[in-house]
């Protein structure tokens, strides 16, 4: 199933995305794309319905009917640096011994087509296509064996970050990487029984139609199984929570020059299976 938010921002109602790429209203049947739901009674109580029967939603999914974030009351963003290799050597930094974890604010999700503010004074915004792990079922230190059947699906996320506060202000990460606007997610979430392998999927980004990143899961550090059971480690992961697992090399802060985000560019971006997000950045102001 993909399953998708739909509506005003701040009203989004939730829907499933039909066999012709139609937009099915859910709200009949479930409040929202969160919590319960994403459990597996939760999911498979969706899977048992018949989605031609459930009434169409007018318009056409990101086009002229927007799409607000795939999940709903996101308790935490959990998310993973310096995951693949080649990603580190062009940050200069080296392969980690275990995983990189800070937090983005879940104050900075936002839908997958809604625009991408730069901050104030910002000087190196930057992008990062990554594969987004939403948890279905609660985890808590669970072993690696474990950990996938804790996984309720998957979806697309730009980890946008901004580097001068994620590197050079003292502190953590974190402060770089939660900035308003700088968490789409979706378009949808592809429930994991769609995803053969988590870790055989192409993904790329591009801006300005110039392509920058082109990678695959294959070559992350740590896989999937591996950073939920790790995070299960430092906290109970809950319906809803999300993981962005780290992204490929060709990020801004990668080029030679360095190129970063200034206002005015057109990110897009994607994870086979899991669709595309379109944004339009907007300048500080």
């Amino acid at each position: 199933m993909k399953l998708l938010r739909y509506g005003p921002a701040g009203a989004e109602k939730p829907g499933i995305l039909d066999a012709d790429g139609r937009v099915r209203d859910l709200s009949g049947e479930i409040a929202d794309i969160a919590d319960d739901v994403l459990t597996p009674a939760g999911l498979a109580r969706l899977a048992a319905l018949d989605v031609a029967a459930l009434p169409l939603v007018e318009g056409t999914p990101q086009q002229d009917l927007r799409l607000g974030p795939c999940v709903g009351n996101v308790r935490k963003f959990v998310a993973i640096g310096l995951n693949y290799a080649d990603h580190a050597a062009e940050s200069n930094l080296p392969v980690p011994s275990e995983p990189v974890v800070f937090s983005k604010w879940t104050s900075c999700i936002i839908g997958p087509d809604d625009d991408v503010q730069i901050p104030r004074e910002s000087t190196r915004t930057d992008w990062e296509v990554e594969l987004g792990v939403v948890i279905g079922t609660p985890a808590s230190d669970v072993t690696e064996a474990e950990a996938l059947a804790h996984v309720a699906g998957y979806c697309v996320v730009n980890d946008v970050s901004e580097r001068e506060w994620q590197q050079e202000r003292g502190g953590t990460w974190d402060k770089g990487k939660g900035f308003d606007t700088f968490g789409p997610i979706g378009p949808w979430m592809v429930t994991a029984d769609e995803i053969a392998d988590p870790q055989d999927l192409a993904m790329w980004l591009e801006v300005d139609g110039k392509r920058y990143q082109d990678g695959s899961t294959r070559t992350m550090v740590f896989g999937v199984a591996t950073l939920v059971s790790y995070c299960s480690r430092l906290m109970t992961l809950m319906p809803g929570d999300i993981i962005t697992t780290g992204t490929p090399p060709g990020v801004g802060m990668g080029q030679n020059p360095k190129v970063f985000l200034k206002g005015g560019e057109v990110m897009r971006l994607g994870v086979a299976g899991l669709g595309e997000q379109t944004q339009r950045v907007r300048p500080a102001v």
